[in-house]
């Protein structure tokens, strides 16, 4: 059984139905000079019960694809500190 990705970030988007945009941040680090920089990508998600809004930090999972877009479907959302 393969091991499906996993990403967290933070949702930007639930306008549409069932659907959540979720932007995850990564940091990468610049292969001469060694500075670190972010790196943000956008994701459409499903959310079947359609409960998490903008603002909430989610996990995220690959999936198979749902429709022309969303590949991704919401785990769970990580709880506030």
């Amino acid at each position: 059984m393969v091991q499906k990705r996993t990403l967290e970030g933070v949702v930007v988007s639930d306008k549409m139905q069932k659907t959540r945009i979720v932007e995850v941040r990564r940091y990468k680090l610049h292969p001469k000079y060694k500075k670190r920089f972010s790196v943000t990508k956008r994701y459409y998600a499903h959310d079947e019960k359609e409960q998490y809004k903008v603002g909430d930090t989610v996990t995220i999972q690959e999936t198979r694809p749902l429709s022309r877009l969303k590949r991704w479907m919401v785990l769970y959302s990580s709880p506030q500190a």
